[in-house]
């Protein structure tokens, strides 16, 4: 997340679910928090229970707003002229932390004199070109100090992926004005970029009242401070927008204003959507980044050396780069990464600068035939992913197509659905079934950065296996058939530390042995196996014992890590969860003692080195000493080493513990010793946090409101910019805009604003939840809320049949009149918001319209996300013009979805994934050639 490393310099959640706690006064925006994330809500009705305030900012009243102190109606899409209006008042009412703000960010730094506001420009930052549709971003820089191209030109995931790494020493801090009075520091930049976000503006644009508007500036001024912290949680209802980003960064920089970041009951908690997508970002499911937050090789670094001379920074902790980068490759490559061979730095891929591999682009291209395969593992985006019906129809131009998932869902039978003739396609599509969570070991990091292990409670029934069966047996029957090539490129396969002990009857691959591989480990000639690098196969057991070949030594932490190739580690973030032959701190459940601080410190393992809030150096002031007793967390105990000092307190130092906090920076010195004992955000070149972010982001260096991609009003601070001019587009016939051809601010035939969302009886697209009976009849169809006044205004009863239409199609639903959707004021238009859940597809026990098929592929420039929580549409009432509404279809096997008893002690369906449909299920003890053959469910679409 871009949005919190180019403000800290990591970007994960800063703080951990239980420490809400702590807090005395939680903003939950961008987040149905009681239903989407109720474990975590327990903390925040313990908040209340102590004392704090809790606000609840939301286009729909729901559970959460019930739960809350103070609720307040916001128009989709208008969160950072929220933000940005409590960033105004906080600065012209003179409430924010000013040691906090002078000492621990960027406030003092003075900017390049040529860098020109928005307010300035109409709209846009200096260095916009319009022909380009992007940003050269020299002039927002600090002043006297230059940025590599490779920085400016890549258009990868920013923040914690390269933009923080950069050099702005040696050479000396940038300049700066500890008076803030400069007119070009970031202080007073700030203060005029805001200056127009007034209560009244904040009232025009969001339609929020501006006596709420004005009662939850206070609470939130008032909760924060010496004595006091606030927090912020959010989740995709920001990062779902074309400014997403930039949303999660106005938060960032008024929790900076407050002082509330690396404090306890302080902090921005970025609740993940599912038990692993934090995981999955840190061991990368993402094109631009390695293992860690490594930058992928470029074309423009085409030698190793090129590439730590690019993304090594000489300041601060990314000064340690070297060290991640060289144990990551020798984790891949084990004997075969040499120095002399760039420790087979060219066996990975090199991005173009200007390539782009995120998943919309991706899909264009497999429906252009420019794709021939595709593997998909725990996703249904035939009904998850917006613009689905494209993605649909952009798998029935591959070759082949491999699904892995508990049950039959759309994504793997993509070939017989909307009304298409199996016949006409030729996709030959191979369907393995997978293992369930308690099925296999392994862990999963959740939403506070939080590993957490699981233990297999039974084997998978029949072919089903894990992930991690599936990838590590493919990779030998892989490696097998490339055995004794010479190709260059296939040197890299081959040359793969890819002997994981197998385990059982059914061979299933040691979990534990990759934990300790992502752990890290010192490497001696003892431990080299035939495969190079690790113990051969058969020398770690289910507990991580020593094995024929020798023991070894694990790593403890990140800092034992090397560049000289004697340390191998496959994700340095991690390092630490494993730290000896057969530990697992992620399956540490031990709890704190009732009588002391709650930290949870031996439950799982937090990265980084098991820290549970990140950036708690800022907890203290410069002196080292806590802003307050209460709210005390880390400090320096000045006796502690014989005198010598140490920082001590209720977490892990998130900074060199020995460094005492009058160490002066060094102008000329490197890595930490360029920051002082004073500097806490240690990920940072300069050591503090970033209220404008100099470089790192494509859409500008603070955040700006614009209107989402299809607006339902004027920009009422810049009309001569509408939505953000950075936003990515794809002008092509089979993904329509609704403003195409229309010019105006925003097009009359579709007047609503709609947004999407969960609920808590179902999973994203359903995969997990429509086939289980229990849930299936607990939300048995799709509805969209809709106000008492839109639905009188189209003659719309309670339960009646309506039609939402887009430019890209229709969906059906059931109408849920309900006060809970209230029409706001914006503009001095009354504004009709629809709710739309977006679980239901046409498999499964229930069945409904896809509500994914609305959207249209617009994205946000940095993270290439979709703007699904803020689109327009029309209602018209009644059912689709000639459709049969679903609870009359008839079901995909001919008949009525039969209703499925639960079976086995709960496991609920699993005749989908094991009777008729499976038959051609292979063995996994085929061969390649048998499984390919025996596993097709799908050749020709039949």
């Amino acid at each position: 997340m871009p949005g919190l490393g180019t403000s800290f310099g990591r970007g994960g959640a800063t703080t951990a679910e239980w420490d809400l706690a702590n807090s005395d006064c939680i903003v939950i925006q961008g987040s149905n928090m009681a239903e989407c994330h109720p474990i975590a809500f327990r903390f925040v009705m313990e908040a209340r229970e102590r004392g704090a305030t809790i606000i609840h900012v939301d286009p729909r009243f729901t559970r959460t707003s019930a739960n809350a102190d103070i609720y307040a109606p916001i128009r989709p899409g208008s969160d950072i002229a929220f933000l940005g209006g409590l960033i105004n008042y906080v600065l012209t009412h003179d409430l924010w932390f000013k040691e906090y703000v002078l000492a621990y960010t960027n406030a003092s730094a003075i900017v390049h004199e040529d860098f020109k506001d928005t307010e300035d420009l109409g709209g846009v930052f200096s260095g916009w070109d319009p022909d380009k549709r992007a940003y050269d971003t020299t002039s927002w820089e600090y002043a006297g100090k230059q940025v590599p191209p490779a920085f400016r030109e890549h258009p990868g995931v920013a923040g914690e992926a390269y933009g923080d790494r950069l050099n702005v020493r040696p050479g000396g801090p940038p300049q700066r004005d500890e008076t803030l009075q400069d007119p070009h520091c970031v202080f007073q930049i700030l203060k005029r970029h805001y200056a127009r976000y007034t209560p009244e503006l904040v009232e025009r644009v969001c339609g929020t009242p501006q006596d709420v508007f004005v009662k939850i500036a206070e609470t939130l001024a008032a909760a924060s401070g010496r004595e006091k912290t606030a927090a912020f949680c959010y989740a995709v209802g920001w990062t779902q927008h074309t400014t997403g980003v930039q949303a999660i960064r106005t938060s960032a920089v008024l929790q900076q204003l407050l002082g509330n970041i690396g404090r306890p009951g302080g902090g921005i908690l970025a609740l993940r959507g599912h038990a692993a997508i934090q995981g999955s970002t840190d061991i990368p499911t993402l094109f631009n980044l390695l293992p860690g937050y490594l930058q992928m090789p470029l074309v423009s670094t085409p030698t190793f050396e090129d590439y730590l001379r690019t993304f090594e920074a000489p300041t601060g902790w990314w000064h340690h780069f070297p060290e991640y980068a060289v144990s990551l490759l020798k984790a891949f490559f084990g004997e075969h990464a040499t120095a002399e061979n760039e420790w087979g730095y060219q066996h990975l891929p090199k991005l173009e600068n200007r390539d782009i591999y995120s998943y919309y682009p991706l899909f264009f291209k497999m429906k252009d035939s420019g794709i021939k395969g595709l593997f998909v593992l725990g996703e249904n985006f035939a009904v998850g992913g917006p613009g689905s019906r494209l993605e649909r129809e952009a798998m029935r131009k591959l070759q082949w197509c491999v699904v892995r998932d508990p049950f039959l869902i759309e994504t793997a039978e993509f070939w017989k659905l909307d009304g298409v003739d199996p016949a006409s396609v030729e996709t030959e599509v191979f369907f393995m079934p997978a293992a369930w969570a308690a099925e296999k070991d392994g862990s999963l990091t959740n939403t506070q950065r939080l590993l957490q292990w699981h233990d297999k409670a039974l084997d998978p029934p029949g072919d089903a296996r894990s992930e991690t069966w599936f990838m590590v047996h493919l990779g030998h029957r892989l490696r097998a058939l490339y055995a004794g090539s010479t190709t260059d490129r296939d040197q890299g396969l081959l040359h793969l530390t890819w002997d994981y002990p197998l385990e059982g009857p059914r061979q299933e691959p040691s979990a534990q042995a990759v934990a300790e591989e992502i752990n890290g480990y010192i490497i001696t000639d003892g431990d080299v196996g035939a495969s190079g690098g690790r113990p051969s196969s058969g020398g770690v057991g289910a507990s991580g014992g020593v094995g024929a070949s020798g023991g070894r030594q694990q790593v403890r932490g990140y800092a034992e890590l090397r560049a000289d190739g004697s340390t191998a580690c496959g994700c340095w973030i991690y390092s630490g969860y494993a730290p000896g032959r057969g530990e697992n701190l992620a399956a540490s459940r031990i709890p704190d003692p009732p009588d002391e601080w709650t930290n949870n410190s031996k439950w799982g393992f937090a990265w980084p080195a098991n820290r549970r809030i990140m950036y708690n150096r800022a907890s203290a002031d410069p002196q080292g000493r806590p802003w307050s007793k209460r709210k005390r967390l880390v400090w320096w105990d000045p006796n502690a080493r014989n005198g010598q000092g140490l920082w001590t307190g209720y977490d892990v130092p998130d900074f060199v513990a020995t460094m005492p906090p009058d160490k002066p920076a060094d102008p000329d010195g490197f890595g930490m010793d360029a920051l002082s004992g004073a500097d806490p955000f240690i990920m940072q070149a300069d050591g503090r946090a970033w209220l404008y972010v100099p470089h790192g982001l494509k859409d500008g260096p603070l955040p700006t409101h614009y209107e989402p991609f299809e607006p339902a009003v004027q920009n009422a601070l810049y009309p001569e910019y509408r939505s953000s001019p950075t936003l990515v587009t794809f002008q092509r016939r089979d993904n329509p805009y609704n403003d195409d051809p229309y010019e105006g601010p925003a097009n009359p035939r579709y007047p609503y604003i709609i947004t999407t969302y969960r609920i808590t009886e179902h999973h994203t697209s359903g995969a997990m939840s429509r086939w289980n009976s229990w849930l299936a009849e607990l939300q048995p169809a799709l509805f969209a809320e809709i106000d008492p006044e839109l639905a009188a205004a189209k003659g719309v009863a309670n339960g009646d049949w309506i039609t939402l239409t887009t430019s890209r199609g229709e969906c059906q639903a059931k109408a849920l009149v309900t006060d809970r959707m209230r029409p706001v004021m914006v503009q001095g238009r009354r504004t009709h918001v629809i709710g739309l859940p977006y679980h239901w597809g046409p498999l499964g026990i229930v069945t409904g319209d896809i509500a994914n098929d609305l959207i249209a592929v617009g994205l946000e420039p940095n993270v290439m996300i979709h703007e699904a929580k803020a689109f327009t549409c029309d209602l018209r009432k009644g059912p689709k013009t000639g459709a049969t509404p679903p609870s009359e279809r008839v079901g995909a096997s001919g008949g009525r979805p039969p209703r499925v008893e639960p079976m086995d002690g709960g496991t609920v369906g699993r005749e989908h994934s094991e009777g008729a449909e499976m038959k051609h299920t292979a063995s996994p003890e085929s061969t390649t050639a048998e499984a390919i053959q025996a596993t097709n469910v799908g050749s020709s679409g039949t």
